[in-house]
């Protein structure tokens, strides 16, 4: 596996993890409230949902990142300076 792939599988796997414990926490916390059973039913729901994460984050990744590429240098660079960023292919 290169190491460009392993660093791309990392990241997805850590940012959906935070993101799944973040937003679980938020949702459960709106419908369940914070109470003895709170930590429960937000581990249920992580269990639940970052599959569904990691999952969007690895198809959906290359297409925001192109999204984004194209954002940042749409606007003509300023004077003197670099586009944001070089897309690739």
């Amino acid at each position: 596996m290169s190491p460009a792939l392993r660093q791309r599988l990392l990241f997805s796997s850590l940012m959906s993890a935070a993101m799944s414990l973040v937003m679980t926490a938020w949702f459960t916390a709106l419908n369940h409230g914070l109470h003895s059973g709170f930590a429960g039913w937000w581990l249920l729901a992580f269990a639940e949902a970052w599959p569904v994460a990691l999952g969007s984050v690895l198809l959906l990744a290359p297409a925001v990142q192109k999204l984004t590429l194209r954002l940042l240098n749409r606007r003509g660079p300023a004077a003197g300076s670099q586009p944001a960023l070089k897309p690739r292919g």
